[in-house]
């Protein structure tokens, strides 16, 4: 039985470990061709070198070399290519697209996999050519199910992977990832995608990936078939692919290209080498072509290996970073027909599902590249909650401009003459991001962001749509310093509430809800403050500790006393996670959630939320904060979904 679980994430990328008979790969990660006839670097030595976990061969052609299927069936899949970690077999279907119809029983090529000791199988599916009408792509994708249902009833204790097909068309993609889920399949490639690549068709790669992920179960390894150039490893893996397979790492250097992170170069065009791996560390590039051709193919073929497999830890390094959208637009400017994929994710459909794997805060600033970045998922999800959850009451709202951050302390003598005559009037600032209310100023990612001080016309028609969409029908005055303050008396109005309630409030509603929000809050709050920063550090209420305010995002950390109260006055299953009786004695021990026993949670909790972790009868029995989704808390078997942090005894 495969095991897979979140280790951390990203967009929708993710770190996970995956578990075979054979030992454990972190994701996401590369599983190097091994051609069997013609080994070029061994998977021994593949380790050594580059520190490959898994690696993938090709069943079809072990199976119709009398020699390859004897010592395989022998001796196993393992010993016949000398690998003791992971191995994946592929089913011939790549080789049915290439050159024809093939000679081979779907049925027994599983077989095959399965008595050679094969950790992960793959069915003999119908290849969806891009070209082919949707009545012939529905036909082929109908044929891969009914081999998918035949398949899984004989791999035993082999994990089988089933493609997803369907051409071009996201529903069929979706239609088919959907009946995949639904049977005992253990590892999902998508596939028909290779001539996408090689035409650099982006804008449709980046279809079907979406179309396969929305249908897919979200606790299994997703696997992008025949992707072995790093340029497309970033946006692939922002959108949830797991694992890659690479044979260009070998016909490139065939052809004598090297791969570098977004492009290939002939070697007899460079007259140096633009890169400082081993290979090219040792070599010039007049000595790479002086070699003799075999020698200089085996050099080629590792300078291949040691670019992908740093491009997929450079990968892993930003999504522990929470940078792996900044390394997508960055990576996509490359190529302009990657950089044109991206405005499928503008779509409000695309945000809309991508936003429920997006994490609520990161541990770097959101650093814009351009006009993308005003359509990351969290920047949609930021601007739909204050739509939402900050209505202006008043008639007229006072607006500033973008400023140095946080704005309260770069305006703080301003806000001084404004409150003076009126401390009720909303301000907002007209920030890159679109309009902030000025009490959510130190939140990510409003105060975590960093803007060029012009951006470009299309961020800043954005930013211009959202801002008069939240300010339509009122009085917006611009900020003009003494003739503002001229106007401003006309509207005088002061209260009580200062600047630091309305501040907890702000933070409260846009983090737990408005219903949260009128649970927490009230005007006798007391605030303890940093003696160093003067930031808010801790809220009490009625003596009791409710909250504390992170300093890395602004955001609040939800104690015991403050999680009571929200768990008497709101009503189920808002913030909860519902957890099985079995884990229940651990949880009220203090112990983390773990995802098998989960039964249901608030399907609005995202990944790092705050949460209220319950039993059936709705007892509270902790507080934490979310590792997983809804989705996720709800399918995967293995790892942590709620990180503890409090219990009640």
């Amino acid at each position: 039985m495969l095991k897979f679980e979140i280790k951390d994430r990203d967009a929708s990328g993710r770190i996970c470990k995956m578990t075979t008979a054979h030992g454990s790969v972190i994701t996401p990660n590369l599983m190097p061709v091994i051609n069997p006839n013609k080994i070029l670097i061994s998977p021994k030595e593949m380790r050594s070198l580059f520190g490959t976990q898994i690696v993938i061969t090709n069943s079809y052609i072990i199976f119709k070399d009398k020699e390859l299927h004897k010592k395989a069936l022998d001796n196993g899949v393992h010993k016949l290519i000398d690998f003791d970690g992971p191995i994946m077999t592929d089913s011939g279907t790549f080789q049915s697209y290439m050159y024809g119809e093939i000679d081979l029983d779907p049925l027994q090529i599983v077989e095959f996999q399965r008595d050679i000791g094969s950790d992960i199988g793959t069915i003999l599916d119908i290849f969806g050519k891009p070209d082919q009408t949707k009545k012939q792509a529905e036909k082929g994708l109908i044929e891969t199910l009914n081999r998918a249902k035949k398949s899984v009833k004989l791999k035993n204790d082999m994990n089988l992977a089933c493609p997803v097909q369907g051409s071009v068309y996201p529903d069929l993609r979706t239609k088919c990832a959907i009946a995949l889920g639904k049977i005992d399949s253990d590892f999902y490639p998508i596939g028909g995608v290779v001539p996408l690549m090689e035409n650099q068709r982006y804008m449709d790669l980046v279809s079907c990936i979406i179309a396969s992920k929305k249908g897919l179960p979200p606790n299994r390894p997703v696997h992008l078939f025949g992707a072995g150039h790093p340029l497309i490893f970033p946006l692939a893996v922002a959108l949830g692919c797991d694992f890659f397979d690479s044979s260009a790492y070998a016909k490139y250097a065939e052809d004598e290209r090297m791969i570098f992170p977004t492009s290939t170069k002939k070697l007899d065009k460079l007259s140096e080498l633009p890169c400082c791996c081993p290979v090219c560390s040792k070599f010039t590039a007049e000595e790479l072509k002086n070699l003799d051709k075999n020698e200089r193919k085996l050099h080629l073929a590792k300078h291949n290996l040691y670019v992908t497999f740093t491009e997929l830890k450079n990968i892993r390094t930003a999504i522990n970073e929470g940078t792996l959208w900044e390394l997508v637009e960055k990576k996509a400017r490359a190529n302009p027909y990657l950089l044109e994929s991206l405005n499928y994710l503008r779509k409000i459909e695309q945000k809309k599902w991508l936003e429920k794997f997006e994490p609520t805060s990161k541990n770097r600033a959101l650093f814009y590249t351009g006009s993308h970045t005003l359509h990351r998922p969290i920047v949609y999800r930021n601007q739909q909650k204050i739509l939402e959850r900050f209505n202006l009451l008043n008639d007229s709202v006072i607006v500033m401009p973008e400023g140095k951050k946080p704005y309260s302390t770069f305006y703080a003598d301003e806000l001084k003459k404004i409150w003076k005559i009126n401390n009720e009037i909303p301000i907002i600032v007209d920030s890159h991001l679109g309009p902030v209310p000025l009490e959510l100023d130190e939140m990510y990612p409003f105060a975590q962001c960093v803007f060029p001080e012009i951006i470009d016309n299309e961020s800043l028609k954005n930013t211009k749509d959202i801002f008069w969409q939240y300010t339509k029908n009122k009085n917006v005055i611009f900020w003009q310093g003494s003739k503002t303050l001229k106007e401003l008396k006309k509207t005088s109005q002061k209260t009580i509430k200062n600047i630091d309630l309305k501040r907890i409030e702000a933070v409260i509603k846009m983090q737990f809800g408005i219903d949260a929000a009128n649970a927490l809050y009230d005007e006798n709050l007391k605030i303890v403050k940093s003696r160093k920063t003067g930031k808010i550090r801790n809220v009490y209420s009625k003596e009791k500790h409710i909250l504390s305010m992170r300093a890395n995002d602004g955001m609040f950390t939800l104690k015991k006393d403050g999680a009571t109260i929200l768990h008497r006055q709101l009503k189920r299953p808002k913030l909860r996670v519902l957890i099985k009786d079995d884990a229940v004695p651990f949880v009220s021990e203090g112990k983390s959630v773990f995802a098998k026993f989960v039964i249901d949670c608030d399907s609005e909790l995202r990944p790092f939320d705050e949460c209220l972790i319950v039993d059936k009868n709705d007892k509270l029995l902790a507080v934490g904060r979310t590792l997983l989704n809804h989705i996720e808390m709800k399918t995967f078997e293995y790892g942590v979904a709620v990180k503890t942090r409090e219990h009640f005894i």
